[in-house]
């Protein structure tokens, strides 16, 4: 009896902690995102009026608004030194490190004093907490993401890959939800004053809750295995540049569309519909909010997919989706019709999920796992420079000097057409969705 109970604990064992990294992955990533969010959203209200007050009202707005892409520029030398250090010491150390690089710069960010306080200091300093953050998400989505997948069996890559996935449109919930619970129980005086710096230190609560859950999780089997053999890259960026060009070069071309039209959907449509279609600022975040709700879904959908199918078919899916859908994007949004409007962004959400639901598992399988860290962080941060740097500030010039949300969407089909050719180029095979449900059949 004894021996039949130990058993099934060991069996236990290994799923209990696969479940956990998933947790762990989802929270992390969950954070970042929440804290990107609630940058790129009081970026576009508020920061203006507080740390650019020495320009005019249109310079203010205009050099808040690129603050956010600030990030971008140091998300490469992220993806690098934690990659470098996630190949070298781990995936779980790095992680912790990002998550802690995060909360300080997000809750620093919060308590920092104004223009009028402090004079040129206070963008000065805007800028180096974005920089910081910028640093942390560079290598903290590549941990999560190998983390989740390393530790998951072969035929649920896909599936648990999903998790630290999740945490773009989850931390986007919050953000919103967080401004909107803040709006609605605050004058505008008040928020504008004081009240926007709520959501920034409320994100101190969640950096010690993720901290408690990812400091439970163990290191990932395949690094482990790696520093038993004495198997470890010493120079992993450069052995990625040098040996796999061709692998990197898809890894960021996948990532291009959904990225830049993802940041069409989080930072410009907000400002876009408040400020020139006059639609309520509470209504426009609900809808988003709603849409992040179903790219959550179908996130979770495509990621199961593709562990059926194969990555690439549901990449080529989400796609196609992403460039037909462009035009009646915005034909449906500006409309200022709520229904419609939600109907837009819904729409959008699916090709979203379809591209972001199996890109853990991808890259994942696209780099050796010596190389893993480095290989998949430094894709994805020059991806979402490639895709999502200038997405907001572009999307923003276009339509001030086109006088058409139309120039938007030729850009998105454009974004879409590039991640589209490199789709092609995966190099899925159908022995590798073979063995995945080789895999599958012999789970009891």
């Amino acid at each position: 009896m004894t021996q039949r109970i130990t058993g099934r604990r060991a069996k236990r064992g290994p799923e209990s902690q696969v479940h956990r990294v998933a947790g762990a992955s989802f929270v992390g990533t969950t954070i970042e995102w929440y804290d990107f969010f609630i940058y790129a959203t009081a970026a576009q209200l508020v920061f203006g009026q507080h740390f650019f007050t020495a320009l005019s009202p249109a310079a203010a707005s205009l050099a808040s608004v690129t603050t956010i892409g600030v990030t971008f520029v140091v998300r490469p030398l992220g993806g690098i030194l934690m990659g470098h250090f996630g190949d070298r010491l781990g995936r779980r150390t790095m992680l912790v490190l990002a998550l802690l690089l995060m909360g300080v710069a997000t809750v620093g960010v919060g308590l920092l004093p104004t223009y009028d306080r402090i004079g040129l200091a206070a963008p000065v300093l805007l800028v180096v907490f974005r920089l910081m953050q910028g640093l942390s998400a560079g290598g903290e989505w590549g941990g999560a993401a190998l983390m989740a997948v390393e530790h998951a069996p072969v035929h649920r890559r896909g599936l648990f890959g999903a998790f630290p996935q999740l945490g773009a449109p989850t931390g986007l919930v919050l953000a919103n939800g967080a401004f909107f619970a803040f709006t609605a129980i605050l004058s505008a005086d008040q928020f504008a004053s004081w009240g926007w710096r709520l959501p920034f230190l409320f994100s101190a609560v969640l950096i010690i809750v993720g901290l408690f859950i990812r400091l439970r999780v163990d290191e990932s089997p395949e690094f482990a295995r790696l520093k038993e053999r004495a198997q470890r890259s010493r120079r992993p960026i450069t052995e990625v540049l040098r040996h796999y060009p061709r692998t990197l070069a898809i890894a960021i071309g996948v990532f291009v569309a959904n990225i830049g039209i993802g940041y069409v959907f989080l930072a410009f449509i907000l400002v876009h519909a408040t400020t020139r279609l006059g639609v309520g600022q509470n209504t426009m975040l609900l809808l988003i909010v709603l849409g992040a709700l179903f790219w959550i879904a179908t996130t979770l959908w495509a990621a199961w997919r593709s562990d059926a199918v194969g990555r690439r078919p549901v990449y080529l899916a989400g796609s196609i989706w992403l460039v037909a859908w462009a035009f009646p994007f915005f034909l449906l949004l500006d409309t200022a019709s709520v229904p419609l409007m939600l109907a837009a962004v819904l729409m959008l959400a699916v090709g979203l999920g379809l591209t972001y639901g199996p890109q853990a598992a991808l890259y994942a399988e696209l780099f050796p796992a010596r190389i893993r860290y480095s290989g998949a962080s430094f894709a994805y941060a020059v991806g979402a420079i490639l895709g999502g740097g200038i997405t907001p500030l572009a999307a923003a010039v276009l339509t001030e000097s086109t006088g058409t949300t139309m120039s938007v969407s030729a850009y998105m089909v454009l974004l879409g057409l590039v991640t589209l050719i490199a789709v092609l180029k995966i190099p899925e095979t159908a022995e590798q969705v073979r063995e995945r449900r080789r895999s599958c059949a012999r789970i009891p």
